[in-house]
């Protein structure tokens, strides 16, 4: 289950670069050499990028899963949290090219099997919050035997044979440290099977809700009271389920509008035969469940994903589904009619409500894929995707969409919210997205917030809604550039 990817501009200098998750030695859980490290990449520009991970610190300790990028103390160079089985890791980013551990210092603990982890601001007091995910209870000890006696085929067991285990969420102090806050919000009775998390405000009342993905349970989803406690709501908003009742393998999630209207909706991957399900914000708090009349039980029915994000690839104004591929059981070829290594997927929005394939797309790699992260890596206004595999190379996908259609993508700059504008909520024209860093399976993409525009040339309008409650307006921008945007005073 390793692979987290993710992607963040880690030296400043404006490119977007590359942190993979890596798993260790078994039974040990232990790195026992360089195969074992974790890696982070340095873009040099031109599609070019070197290994740095000796030089940053960054090789990591124990079995890795899942990374998130963001800044959690202000102080303008990205910070990086790994998730592992057992074993944590804050990085803090120094700003001159290394990273020094501060897990123990600022307050995290580990001992538990971390999957997947998010920034956000849940209290909207300007520092950023760390959520983490957990999977079960398990141990190397564990010696159940699964898959079929008689045929001596061992394979992974069903979840349903391991105790799930709640979030944790850690308040920022502002002084390099975190507060477990776990019961205090009201999520700890909560334990589930958590593979991946996003955050948006679904019902629009100025705090980030969040959107945890569990595997053959219901999916819970957060509500943010805004007074430091959460209401999970994922029954009553329609989102723990598919619309037939029946929970899934759920894996990898994105939080955004795929539909133009204003409101988060939710796309989650998960194995051959479930469907990938689409849930669209119908508003006041309820989703709706849009897989069918999408298209998109037609689409994956077949597949099974991990990674997932809702970007806009063509830049044509709607925002296109990526799915990193393959199933979780290795032997499932041996069980039944299903693919263990696929190749990934590009479902194009065709603006109307539904999903297309597309069959050129170009992404003909069949591997274990995992993880995924998405950036535009040189800078030429198409978002790019990368994408972890088990057992082989990784993968970094350059778009070559062809068409003349503009983009504008928003670097944000918080004085009075979190340094990265995390949680921000932009418009443009009847576009809507958010800025966040939470994306995909167990990964992360700490990059500017991208806008396709189609035939426009020059944007009337750019609304932020800032997460300290702070409105801003620009008007008359020219498009095909990275606008950099700092919060009013």
């Amino acid at each position: 289950m390793a692979g987290g990817v993710a992607v963040f501009d880690y030296d400043g200098d404006g490119r977007p670069d590359v942190f993979f998750t890596n798993g260790a030695e078994l039974p040990s859980l232990a790195k026992t050499g360089k195969k074992y490290w974790n890696r982070l990449y340095r873009n040099e520009g031109g599609f070019k990028f070197r290994d740095v991970t000796e030089e940053a610190g960054v090789a990591g300790d124990g079995y890795s899963m899942g990374a998130a990028a963001g800044d959690y103390d202000n102080d303008g160079h990205p910070d990086l949290f790994v998730a592992g089985v057992n074993r944590n890791i804050l990085y803090h980013n120094l700003g001159n090219g290394k990273f020094e551990d501060v897990t123990a210092k600022a307050g995290i603990r580990s001992g538990e099997w971390a999957v997947a982890a998010g920034w956000f601001d849940y209290d909207n007091d300007g520092r950023l919050d760390l959520w983490v995910v957990h999977y079960a209870k398990w141990s190397p000890d564990y010696d159940r035997f699964c898959g079929d006696t008689q045929r001596a085929i061992r394979v992974y067991c069903h979840p349903k044979y391991f105790e799930g285990i709640a979030s944790t969420l850690y308040h920022n102090r502002g002084d390099g440290t975190f507060e477990d806050v776990s019961e205090k919000a009201g999520i700890a009775s909560f334990a589930g099977r958590g593979m991946s998390l996003a955050f948006a405000d679904y019902d629009q009342d100025g705090y980030a809700d969040v959107f945890v993905t569990n595997d053959n349970m219901p999916n819970f989803l957060f509500h943010n009271r805004g007074n430091g406690t959460f209401e999970e709501k994922g029954l009553s908003a329609a989102v723990a389920l598919r619309e037939d009742g029946k929970p899934v393998a759920s894996m990898g999630t994105d939080f955004r509008d795929y539909d133009n209207d204003g409101r988060p909706d939710i796309v989650v991957t998960a194995l051959a035969h479930e469907t990938f399900p689409l849930f669209r914000n119908t508003g006041g708090g309820h989703f709706q469940d849009a897989t069918y009349s999408s298209h998109m039980a037609a689409l994956s029915t077949q597949h099974s994903g991990w990674g997932t994000g809702l970007f806009d690839f063509n830049n044509d104004g709607w925002k296109d589904i990526f799915t990193s591929n393959a199933h979780v059981n290795d032997r499932v070829e041996l069980f039944e009619a299903a693919a263990y290594k696929e190749p990934n997927f590009i479902f194009a929005n065709l603006g109307n409500g539904t999903f297309a394939s597309v069959p050129d797309a170009g992404l003909n790699e069949v591997k274990a894929h995992r993880g995924s992260s998405y950036a535009d890596f040189d800078g030429d206004g198409r978002m790019d995707a990368v994408v972890s595999s088990l057992g082989e190379s990784v993968e970094l996908w350059r778009n070559i969409t062809t068409g003349r259609d503009h983009w504008i993508d928003i670097k944000l700059t918080g004085t009075h919210s979190n340094r990265d504008g995390i949680g921000a909520h932009i418009r443009i024209g009847s576009q809507f997205n958010d800025m966040t860093s939470a994306v995909s399976y167990a990964s992360s993409s700490l990059v500017p917030v991208h806008f396709g525009l189609g035939k426009t040339a020059i944007v009337d309008r750019i609304e932020i809604a800032w997460p300290s409650g702070r409105r801003q307006a620009i008007e008359n921008v020219k498009a095909d550039q990275v606008l950099t945007v700092r919060e009013p005073q």
